[in-house]
């Protein structure tokens, strides 16, 4: 699969997290917060294989022609969806500004993926050979398997800077996740103590 056709193929997916989160109704609390962790997981490990191999390939074509602006307004649009990612990691739906804040995440990810999908990937696609754009995919799906799970807002987002911090950011995470799944199954291994007054 070429890089492009990777990154629609998730483009897709998180659509479909976006879909099943704006259909869920207001008491699906739980089923809120795994769409939620889902997104979190997605579009984290997305944002690490467009910045590392992605962007730059992507900078490196369009310096020719002297337009690397649209590459540099991704970053930041990664900039600032990684910042909601990281402020949802943790908030519960009952809060007052959780369905608010991914209803933020989810406007400016759309808008996001207009733009990749109607400007930057058709100019990329006109200027890197399809063998340069399959070996990017083959890196990307490869580079995904092991990308950080959570969103790093204060890491690097562009090389050199990033290919010391991901590798990193990556072994945290799956700790991380690999506790908190065991403190989850043992909470719901626990018999509930009933207490009568």
């Amino acid at each position: 699969m070429d890089a492009i056709a990777l990154l629609k193929k998730d483009h897709r997916e998180v659509e479909q997290l976006f879909k099943k989160f704006q259909a869920a109704g207001e008491r699906a609390g739980k089923q809120k917060l795994k769409l939620v962790q889902q997104m979190i997981a997605e579009l984290s490990k997305h944002a690490v294989i467009e910045e590392s191999l992605f962007y730059p390939a992507c900078r490196a074509a369009l310096k020719e022609i002297d337009d690397e602006d649209q590459v540099l307004e991704s970053l930041e649009e990664h900039h600032v969806v990684k910042w909601l990612l990281s402020e949802l990691d943790g908030m519960k739906p009952s809060e007052e500004r959780f369905d608010a804040k991914v209803s933020v995440l989810i406007e400016n990810v759309k808008h996001h993926v207009k733009e990749e999908e109607r400007e930057l990937f058709p100019k990329v696609k006109r200027l890197l050979a399809k063998e340069h754009l399959q070996a990017l995919g083959v890196a990307m799906a490869e580079l995904k398997k092991s990308a950080p799970t959570k969103p790093h807002p204060r890491s690097p987002d562009q090389p050199p800077g990033n290919l010391f911090t991901t590798p990193i950011a990556a072994i945290t995470d799956r700790a991380t996740d690999l506790v908190k799944g065991a403190m989850r199954r043992r909470r719901g291994r626990e018999p509930v103590e009933h207490t009568t007054h």
